[in-house]
């Protein structure tokens, strides 16, 4: 049981990037990213670097300010 509520908690970037082939830029993984962070998940991890074209070198760094902030700033 405890494992369970520690999944539904915890999300990797890979499963949100495959369940989403919507999203075809960062700017919009931004945004799925920071709802991801209001929607109860605890954590994020960074499991693969995305492959988009418009894709940062600090991705890593503006991904998890979008989880932490949320949709609140945009």
């Amino acid at each position: 049981m405890a494992d369970e509520t520690t999944q539904a908690h915890h999300a990797l970037l890979s499963d949100l990037i495959i369940g989403h082939p919507e999203v075809t830029s960062f700017a919009e993984l931004e945004k799925l990213v920071a709802h991801a962070g209001e929607s109860g998940i605890m954590h994020l991890q960074f499991d693969i670097k995305p492959d988009y074209k418009d894709t940062p070198r600090k991705w890593e760094w503006l991904l998890e300010a979008a989880f932490t902030r949320g949709l609140k700033y945009d």
